[in-house]
């Protein structure tokens, strides 16, 4: 039988059920109200996002807390009660309404709530209400469904009719959309890379509107993937670290800022080396510390790209 004590001896994901229960009978948490994300369990505890995930599995299985849908996980006993005098309405069987589109819905929302290493078939199955193996009727394995999820979210964005004037301005456009993208969901920087690049159909619209822009101007197609591959690294590349930073604070339990503060000793002993002029210069030169703004240095190195390519692509330019 599951231990409910919190004792020393019990597993840290135990401890960390028994404490949220805890919450609950006390009334700092009362029904309807959301639980801690995994994130947050596992920066208050001090836990992996994996043991942060077993727990609140637990919690689910047992009952204890539900997922909403749009909502997230909360505090189980609120549905409503059917008046007194009236039929109630069957309740309907969550195995009858499973389908691919809501496990794969299902799934992105836990990644983009919790990150990508939240995610579980299981931990699907217990946000659905249903059995453990019921997904796999609809998708064979995990990594079959972070396929679908990722061809699902870059499908959320598309490209209008009528292209804007002139290549650069289209390659702003496909730039800027797949950006949007990857801000919404940032675990899908995660999931491919440059050498093992994903081949599902709504990534490829992306670089079918980036070729499209560059077609036309005298590249050869190796100089014309070249360029392709180079404008979605950029991308790619930044993105990478929207989700490593939220993983590092869930991990650590510091923010960005108080991590850097914590290294404060190290950075003073660099700079006092003097064996970094440059870079002593510079870093002295700030009044408030540097202020690391992907945003902004997303438009800087598409823009830098994009006036060293003008070159190569406007210099060879198709005689029509």
């Amino acid at each position: 039988m599951t231990k409910t004590t919190g004792a020393d001896g019990d597993p840290p994901y135990l401890r960390i059920v028994a404490a949220i229960r805890r919450r609950i009978a006390e009334g700092e948490l009362a029904p309807g109200d959301r639980v801690p994300s995994t994130r947050q369990i596992a920066r208050e505890w001090g836990v992996a996002l994996a043991t942060a995930t077993k727990a609140l599995a637990t919690l689910r299985l047992e009952g204890v807390v539900e997922a909403r849908p749009r909502i997230g996980t909360v505090v189980a006993g609120t549905a409503p009660v059917a008046p007194a005098r009236r039929r109630p309405s069957p309740v309907p069987d969550p195995e009858q309404e499973l389908s691919l589109d809501r496990i794969v819905r299902t799934a992105i929302d836990i990644a983009d709530t919790e990150g990508l290493s939240a995610l579980s078939m299981r931990g699907v199955a217990a946000r659905l209400g249903v059995a453990a193996m019921s997904t796999y009727r609809y998708v064979p394995s995990k990594d079959d469904l972070i396929l679908l999820m990722a061809d699902t979210a870059f499908g959320e964005e598309s490209y209008p009719a009528n292209a804007p004037e002139g290549w650069r301005s289209r390659i702003e456009l496909g730039a800027r959309t797949l950006w949007a993208v990857y801000h919404k969901h940032p675990w899908l920087a995660q999931i491919g890379s440059l050498t093992r690049p994903l081949l599902v159909p709504n990534l490829m619209v992306h670089g079918e509107w980036a070729l499209r822009a560059l077609d036309g101007h005298g590249l050869d197609p190796t100089q014309l993937f070249d360029i392709h591959v180079l404008l979605y690294s950029h991308v790619q590349g930044l993105a990478v670290h929207l989700e490593m930073e939220a993983h590092a604070e869930a991990a650590t339990g510091q923010s960005e800022d108080q991590w850097m503060d914590s290294r404060a000793p190290a950075l003073r002993e660099l700079v006092e080396s003097g064996r970094f002029p440059n870079f002593t210069k510079v870093v002295g030169a700030f009044e408030d510390g540097y202020d690391l703004r992907l945003d902004a240095l997303f438009e800087l190195g598409l823009k830098a790209l994009l006036d060293g390519l003008t070159s190569i692509v406007e210099g060879r330019e198709a005689v029509t």
